[in-house]
């Protein structure tokens, strides 16, 4: 249950972040969803990948490479879905941190420590 509540929430997030933030553009709300998954698959399956590989870039950054990771991952998806676009890497950056915050504050509210 709490699997689909939290992607119900980055569903929503995608969705909102894409009509207030310029230069990131969805087509509708099942594109939203199809967003929230493939974010998903990829931080699940890709991202742990890259980050080992860039530990010693990570730690000379005193991790703000990690948010340049996470851009990197935004685009990819936007890469992979022809209705999800995002500008530039400035502008999933932007998204990457806000979903972020987003998905944190939202998750401790409506999803269960169980």
């Amino acid at each position: 249950m709490n699997l689909l509540i939290r992607l119900l929430v980055s569903t929503i997030i995608v969705f909102a972040l894409a009509y207030f933030l310029p230069g990131v553009h969805v087509a509708d709300m099942s594109t939203a969803l199809l967003v929230a998954v493939v974010l998903g698959l990829l931080n699940t399956f890709l991202k742990p990948i890259l980050v080992i590989l860039t530990i010693p870039v990570t730690i000379l950054t005193l991790g703000l490479f990690l948010l340049v990771i996470n851009a990197f991952i935004i685009m990819l998806c936007a890469y992979f879905i022809r209705e999800f676009t995002v500008d530039g890497f400035i502008t999933a950056l932007i998204f990457s941190v806000l979903m972020s915050i987003s998905q944190s504050v939202l998750n401790g509210l409506f999803v269960s420590e169980k």
